[in-house]
């Protein structure tokens, strides 16, 4: 699809659109992408009196008429999101769209002088986020990632209490997200595209390939094209916490192994895998099933301190205190007790420290984040989940797929963003973009 000079010059120039609105305006928010994640976020926006629900954009027509429905039918609706951002009444965007689109969009629409909410991950490879970052902060844009949990409340209170050291120190993370969706979901062969798809545009600078109903709606996260896989997806939100609780800007090194074992479909990204971040004092391990739920030992999030540890999700933390034992009586008993060696002890061991539990809400952290995002755009403050914060997070991502898909552990110069002395993975830390594509970036990151 070619470019209009109109919407090629409002992906590069800004000056006329740099309203800031006053604390009681009304923000004028386009939604892009209506899909699973982009219905949740209109109905979050719905519950923002500030917010007005003023445009979607959507390259599936049935999703665009549902869109433009739920914004109460009023919202002006676009097929091509370039319509959308040359709209001068919008203020503010909210991107939903596959992976491999969320740079290049934000980016646009940071340079035609739009704030931006994006989902996570922020890109599909590493450069991608830097270059982001930079235009952001060259056209003085808010951007907001979509990692919901920095606006709950109980999140910040699990921070304070690791930074104040209630869990001596912390030394370990260990996260994983489990489920069983066997066989997969099957292996169609390519067709022509669903009517009311524009499946060129959907494409944007991927690889242009043909259509299956497996690389398109919702299922695009199978395939290293337009994702990173639940590398990206799901352990992005657990990986995002981890480095934000703990101050951490990056991975020193990371080793991850896995594939796609056993899902019988035409999937590419793995349904097992394991990925071990070190970091300067704690060290991190990933874990993702596609094909076993087992018990789900060890699911969800948690953090292993000298003193006990504690587990947090979108539900709530609580801490697990460790008793506080004589070294001695760890060890095994069997027959008794050698002379010379250490002895157990019998009695009872008070706990390093009280346990705790708090309770959060899911749905509260999608709408407060929106209401960050809002407060943001009135303030020009940086959000708490600011484009800086949602690169380094797909940094330590794109790592593990790197490290799994070169099958070897990959050092990270996180104060240069260089894989040093390797440079096949090196390599992988840009993709090309598609034609016209590629041009549009080259203008917006030179700009």
């Amino acid at each position: 699809m070619p470019v209009s000079r109109r919407a090629f010059a409002g992906a590069v120039t800004a000056a006329s659109y740099q309203r800031v609105p006053g604390a009681n305006d009304r923000v004028q928010v386009g939604f892009i992408g209506y899909g699973l994640i982009g219905a949740q976020h209109v109905e979050d926006f719905k519950k923002q009196r500030d917010a007005e629900l003023a445009a979607v954009a959507e390259a599936y027509q049935p999703r665009l008429e549902q869109g433009v429905a739920a914004c109460g039918g009023r919202a002006r609706g676009y097929r091509d999101f370039r319509r959308l951002l040359d709209d001068r009444e919008i203020q503010a965007v909210v991107i939903s769209t596959p992976d491999h689109w969320h740079a290049l969009m934000t980016m646009m629409a940071c340079a035609a002088g739009k704030d931006v909410y994006v989902e996570k991950p922020l890109s599909l490879f590493v450069r991608e986020g830097r270059w982001m970052t930079g235009v952001a902060r060259r056209h003085g844009r808010v951007v907001q990632v979509g990692t919901q949990q920095r606006s709950g409340p109980h999140y910040h209170r699990a921070m304070r209490l690791l930074r104040e050291g209630y869990l001596g120190k912390v030394h370990h993370v260990r996260a994983a997200s489990l489920r069983n969706v066997m066989p997969g979901f099957g292996a169609p062969p390519d067709s022509a595209a669903p009517p009311g798809l524009d499946y060129d545009l959907w494409l944007g600078p991927a690889p242009a390939r043909r259509y299956n109903p497996q690389r398109s709606l919702y299922h695009f996260r199978w395939f290293w094209d337009y994702s990173g896989g639940q590398m990206t997806n799901l352990g992005a939100h657990e990986i995002d916490i981890a480095q934000w609780f703990l101050g951490a800007p990056g991975p020193a090194a990371v080793s991850s192994s896995g594939g796609r074992f056993c899902l019988r479909d035409n999937g590419e990204t793995p349904d097992t895998q394991d990925a071990l971040f070190e970091y300067p004092g704690f060290t991190m391990v990933y874990s993702l099933r596609e094909a076993s739920a087992g018990r789900r030992a060890g699911a969800g999030l948690e953090f292993f301190g000298d003193k006990g540890s504690l587990t947090i999700g979108r539900t709530g933390f609580e801490v697990h205190p460790d008793p506080r034992i004589d070294p001695a009586s760890a060890i095994p008993v069997f027959a008794g007790h050698p002379a010379g060696g250490p002895r157990r002890q019998d009695h009872a061991a008070p706990p390093w420290t009280q346990p705790l539990k708090d309770h959060g809400s899911s749905p509260e952290q999608f709408e407060r984040h929106a209401r960050n995002f809002l407060d943001c755009v009135k303030s020009r403050q940086r959000p708490v989940a600011d484009v800086e914060d949602g690169h380094r997070t797909a940094v330590a991502c794109h790592l593990a797929n790197i490290s799994l898909r070169t099958g070897r552990k990959i050092r990270w110069d996180a104060q240069r963003e260089e894989i040093p002395d390797d440079r096949e993975a090196a390599a992988m830390l840009e993709r090309p973009y598609r034609p016209p594509w590629d041009a549009v970036l080259r203008s917006l990151i030179r700009s």
